[in-house]
């Protein structure tokens, strides 16, 4: 496993999980992607933040929905942070850029890194981090770890404006099935993520950010999900060049993804 010590500007670099309850998505990811639990103390009555880990390295962290977030209609979901090399410098410019701050910029207990919540113009909702103490996720791109994130839009056009400027990141598109996907690459030509847009067939659903974790195989993973009360939105299906995913939803509902990758 290979640990890694920095994030590039541009990288998805930490999934958070936010969860109605967060005693039964410990359990269930744990055993979807043999993570350990480490609960960190928020402050009284504020609950706990946990870090999973996989293999002694942060994979991804956990939050409980506040009951005031609850009654906002806020549900369980994965929320995806990208580093930037300078969160107030980004924040202002996704203000110039038509995007809306939702909170932040503010400094992540004391030294771990400052950050801010953003939605852009669409409505997807994303973090920005500027590293201090905590680069993120210690290990990506394994099974166990964050693998790939996925941006589902109602306005492809509008979205690749925002993210390439605000980010920095290209943007390249190649057909895929009936439809156009858009690879988002940092300015070291690595890729960053992708983004595809929200068809009628696909239902009513609101632009977002979507977070793949990798598997070794990816039939069992959706098995022992539906075991333990997970829902498949969408079942393995294989991606040439790519590998194999699918779109699995938690007990609680929070939407995420799977990737097995080609050998």
């Amino acid at each position: 496993m290979a640990v890694l010590t920095q994030h590039a500007p541009g990288t998805f670099s930490w999934p958070e999980l936010s969860t109605t309850d967060p005693a039964g998505a410990k359990k269930f990811y744990g055993a979807l992607f043999g993570w350990t639990g480490n609960d960190v103390p928020m402050g009284p009555d504020a609950g706990f933040y946990t870090l999973f880990q996989k293999g002694g390295q942060a994979s991804s962290a956990m939050v409980g929905l506040s009951p005031d977030q609850q009654k906002m209609g806020i549900p369980p979901h994965w929320g995806a942070y990208v580093t930037v090399a300078d969160a107030d410098a980004t924040t202002e410019k996704a203000k110039q850029l038509g995007g809306t701050v939702l909170a932040g910029p503010f400094d992540v207990m004391g030294t771990l890194g400052r950050m801010a919540v953003i939605q852009d113009p669409t409505g997807a909702t994303f973090c920005v981090w500027q590293a201090k103490d905590h680069i993120g996720a210690g290990v990506l791109d394994e099974p166990g770890a964050l693998a790939w994130t996925e941006l589902m839009t109602s306005d492809p056009a509008r979205s690749k404006a925002f993210y390439t400027a605000l980010i920095g990141w290209s943007a390249s598109e190649m057909p895929m099935d009936s439809m156009m996907y858009t690879l988002f690459n940092r300015p070291d030509g690595i890729p960053a993520g992708g983004m595809m847009e929200i068809t009628p067939e696909m239902g009513q659903m609101p632009s977002h950010w979507l977070s793949y974790f990798q598997v070794a195989d990816i039939e069992a993973a959706v098995a022992l999900s539906a075991q333990m009360g997970g829902t498949t939105m969408l079942a393995p299906k294989p991606v040439p060049g790519v590998g194999k995913i699918a779109i699995l939803a938690d007990p609680q509902g929070a939407a995420f993804g799977l990737l097995e990758a080609a050998s």
